[in-house]
Order: C-alpha cells, then structure tokens, then sequence
C-alpha cells in the first residue's frame, strides 16, 4: 500500500497523468500573516523537512519552501500550506475569503504552534469556519501510521505549557483540510540540532511525523 502510495504521489508530482503542476507540488508553502506574529519563525525546519522527505522517501521535492501571504495567486498552485509563529494571527476578510476557498477547494493548512499563536489562530479558524469544530484526531487516525507509526499519536517535543501534544483538525466532507498541533511544537524538532539543543530521539520523532503528514496530505490528494 505504501509503495503504491509512493508511486502515485510521485505521478502526481512529476507531471504523470492527471497531474497538477509540478512548481506547484514539490515544495511545501509557509504562510505569511498579519498581527505581529513570527510567522517566519523556525527557518532551518522547512528545508531539514524537505530534506528527510527526499531521503526517506525518493520523492521529488524541492530543496526549500515557498512562501506567500493568503492573497497571493500563487497559493492556489500549492496543496500544502504551513503556518507557524509565536505572536498574533490575523486574517484581513479578503485573506480570509481566499485561504478559505483554497482549503475548501482542496487545499490542506498545518498550523503548527510555536508557542504563543494559540488564542489568535483558533480564532481565525472560527471566523473562517464558524460552522465547523476543531476535533482531536485519535491515535489510530492513520495520519499516525501513514509511514512510521505513532501508537500514541503526536509526539511531545517541547514542553511549553506541559500540556499533552494534540492533533487538532478540521474536516470537509471526510477530508482533512487543517491541521493544528498544539504543545508538541514540530517546527522546533525539525530544525538544525544546534538551534533548541532537542535530543536526537525528540528530532527524528518530529521529523518521522512531518513525513507522515506531507505524505498523508499526498494521498489525500491521490486518493485510495
């Protein structure tokens, strides 16, 4: 199943039928925001990502991130967004208007708290969801399992609050479109060893779990 997964996701990357196109799959797009927030916090862990992607996996990704603010037209051509920072997060009602549409067009959003966007992103996601609630996702939500397993779901990277790590998201029509990690703070695993001083077991838990979630978004998009 995985191998067919593989090969699917890398048709679709690199131009095979009924592909999109490739600048707009081969990377993973930060979200520039308003409010004051650091929303280009954490810059050595998109591309560390990327790379254990390319590794671990032979797919075709790109060597860095792309960046752009929701009102950018390039936002339509990536599937995968990532947000993350320590600050405030603020929408203005046109980029909100076009993160949601791109979400609800297929599109799929990773917030990944840095610490400190907590109350200002699950507000945004109220005004740009309000009929919609962020769930829990269990430990046997297979965006745990999809290439390394995660029996206890998210794994805990920093301590903040010293609060359990939580898998938050909102779904459209079965569809995992946003993701929220809250109290793990990914970003900070996947950056360079020097940068948090993180223990080698609590990066590559991050990192295992960052190619879960680029390659579940994937199949999501492959479909089964």
């Amino acid at each position: 199943m995985m191998t067919s997964l593989l090969v699917s996701s890398a048709l679709v990357l690199s131009g095979g039928a009924g592909s999109i196109p490739q600048d707009s799959v081969l990377t993973i797009l930060r979200l520039q925001y308003d409010g004051g927030g650091d929303w280009y916090a954490n810059p050595s862990s998109l591309p560390n990502l990327l790379a254990a992607i390319r590794d671990r996996t032979g797919l075709p990704v790109a060597d860095r991130e792309a960046t752009a603010s929701p009102l950018d037209p390039s936002l339509r051509g990536h599937p995968f967004i990532y947000m993350t920072g320590h600050g405030n997060v603020t929408f203005s009602p046109e980029e909100g208007a076009a993160l949601r549409d791109h979400l609800l067009s297929g599109g799929f959003l990773h917030a990944d708290d840095n610490y400190g966007m907590d109350e200002s992103v699950r507000r945004q996601f109220e005004v740009l969801f309000p009929a919609r609630d962020l769930v829990e996702l269990p430990p046997d939500h297979p965006i745990f399992h999809t290439f390394y397993d995660f029996p206890e779901g998210l794994p805990k990277v920093h301590e903040h609050d010293g609060g359990p790590p939580q898998a938050l998201g909102i779904f459209d029509e079965g569809r995992l479109m946003v993701l929220y990690t809250f109290e793990s703070d990914l970003g900070d695993g996947w950056e360079d060893p020097d940068v948090h001083g993180d223990p080698p077991e609590a990066r590559e838990a991050a990192l295992r779990m960052g190619v879960n979630i680029f390659l579940y978004v994937l199949g999501q998009r492959v479909g089964p």
